[in-house]
């Protein structure tokens, strides 16, 4: 898996905005990403594999892409779920 890695960010470019790859601006990771499967190094540099601006992915709460964090909990220790999900689970049941 290391040389899919190495050859995903292959014909990209540095530029003073971030890598230019494809017409696209990826911009280096943040600390949040610390930990992530998707990280891909180019350069000395490190970059997400799955979104070209991770910082905008960690503004509203936690990736979605992030491989290295788990579900959130709520405080009876339930994992959270989206309201229109849970509403069609519990009419699956009836």
């Amino acid at each position: 898996m290391a040389k899919k890695k190495a050859n995903l960010l292959e014909g990209a470019e540095k530029t003073e905005k971030g890598l230019k790859f494809k017409g696209i601006i990826i911009e280096p990771i943040v600390e949040n990403c610390i930990g992530c499967e998707r990280i891909v190094e180019f350069e000395g540099e490190k970059y997400c594999s799955s979104y070209p601006r991770p910082a905008i992915k960690w503004k509203n709460g936690a990736c979605n892409f992030a491989t290295h964090v788990k579900a959130s909990i709520d405080k009876a220790g339930q994992v959270k779920l989206n309201p229109l999900k849970a509403s069609k689970r519990a009419a699956r049941g009836r």
